[in-house]
């Protein structure tokens, strides 16, 4: 006697309790009987995504959007397994069909433009910034999202407006100083970017201090003389400086 087919309900709570493995094993079940269940196929690539096994994730969340092609949360799910893949392009594709066929959703707008980022097209990331914008521009996203893409396209007076408004939209907020500084740097303003890096790094930890650490080296390499040069060659020794005001940019 063979065992009965699994059901969606079960796939889902296997996939909301954290056994991928066994959702996997469940939807396949399914997917046995009716290979034409799009549901199945969804619950199928998220547990493989949570695994990590990106291209299976790929062609399962494919065969849910091909199998229902205007069920949203289909394209949400292939937009972010192709973001994890690296395919920011064919991700910032997805956000924008989206986008359009609910214009006045800003999410997938901003997704779009951080996709575009990702694949270093910051005219294309501006352009959908600004269509975030345009919602509404007392979203400190889309602010945000707008100064990080005109200082990516090169834009310095935009870039600086933009992460201004960011800035004052969201008083205190990291990102926000960080792209403020990233503007100023941009537009040739080195004491302002340096001093806004040196504030964050006190400030941040992990990988975000590593980062505002990283970019104050690089300014101050750019703009010192011997003395300098010599404190940037002993490993450790910038990173106290900074920490103590003992560096500084002009």
């Amino acid at each position: 006697m063979t065992d009965p087919p699994a059901t969606l309900a079960e796939v889902a709570a296997a996939l909301g309790a954290g056994r991928h493995e066994e959702a996997i094993r469940l939807a396949g079940s399914i997917l046995g009987e009716r290979p034409g269940d799009d549901a199945a196929h969804e619950l199928r690539a998220r547990a493989l995504l949570a695994l990590g096994r990106i291209g299976e994730a790929e062609r399962d969340a494919a065969d849910a959007v091909r199998l229902d092609p205007d069920e949203i949360r289909y394209r949400e799910l292939l937009a972010e397994i192709l973001s994890a893949s690296g395919a920011h392009r064919d991700a910032a594709g997805e956000y924008a069909r989206l986008a359009r066929n609910d214009p006045a959703q800003p999410a997938w707008t901003l997704a779009e433009a951080g996709e575009r980022l990702d694949a270093a097209d910051g005219r294309g990331a501006a352009e959908a910034a600004r269509r975030a914008v345009r919602l509404d521009a007392s979203d400190p996203r889309a602010q945000l999202a707008l100064a990080r893409a005109l200082t990516a396209a090169g834009d310095a007076p935009g870039a600086v407006q933009a992460a201004t408004l960011a800035a004052q939209l969201r008083p205190g907020d990291p990102l926000a100083r960080e792209a403020l500084a990233d503007a100023h740097w941009l537009a040739g303003q080195g004491a302002a970017a340096f001093a806004e890096f040196r504030a964050l790094a006190a400030e941040l930890g992990g990988a975000d201090r590593a980062r505002t650490i990283r970019k104050a080296r690089t300014l101050y390499a750019a703009s010192t003389g011997w003395w300098g040069r010599l404190i940037l060659a002993i490993p450790g020794l910038f990173g106290l400086a900074l920490e103590r005001g003992w560096v500084g940019v002009r």
